[in-house]
């Protein structure tokens, strides 16, 4: 693994594209199907999630099955400044094209405290370490929303369960990391969920 982080997110992401989108479709089922049954999101009411793009785990199918379960699924909205916003995810068809390539509900905005209120996070990664320390894709949004969360951890009130989703390959020893990255509870492949804490 390389030292530096943008080496180390490249190597990663060409062999992320590398990946079948047959076999990319296999570990969206596998990853719903483990997500569905954790325990962390048996009692979840409001679940933040996103949808996956390219290469990535596809994300839709699980967001929409948490829907048919009665779930309140949010999902971000890029803001100009990367930061995130949040607004509710209804339905497929009302998802509306934003920048990057992303796919964002069209819904009212929640604000960037929203977090706050989740029971439970899935969080798009390059990979993560065995410490739960996460490789992002270098835009810094969910490290922001991580440190908002900390402080009401620190305060004593409830923080949501924060889970990256990943292939199996993407769990390394460890990852470069900069004092504001913040640590995950835990990843979702298609091998199971490995928690951190």
């Amino acid at each position: 693994m390389a030292r530096d982080k943008a080496t180390a997110r490249a190597q990663l992401l060409a062999t992320r594209r590398a990946v079948s989108p047959i076999v990319r479709a296999r570990a969206g089922q596998r990853i719903t199907q483990h997500l569905l049954t954790a325990p962390e999101m048996a009692d979840a009411k409001v679940v933040a999630g996103y949808v996956g793009r390219g290469t990535e785990p596809p994300t839709l199918p699980l967001l929409t099955e948490m829907r048919h379960r009665g779930v309140r699924v949010v999902l971000p909205v890029l803001l100009a400044d990367n930061d995130l916003d949040w607004a509710e995810f209804t339905d497929e068809s009302e998802l509306v094209s934003a920048g990057r390539g992303l796919l964002e509900p069209a819904g009212p905005r929640l604000g960037v405290a929203a977090p706050g209120s989740f029971d439970a996070m899935l969080v798009p990664g390059v990979a993560v370490g065995r410490d739960g320390l996460r490789l992002g894709r270098g835009g810094g949004s969910y490290d922001r929303v991580l440190a908002r969360i900390a402080p009401a951890e620190n305060a004593g009130r409830p923080s949501p369960w924060i889970c990256v989703v990943l292939f199996d390959h993407e769990i390394l020893d460890g990852v470069p990391a900069d004092a504001h990255d913040r640590s995950v509870a835990a990843a979702a492949t298609p091998s199971g969920i490995t928690r951190f804490r």
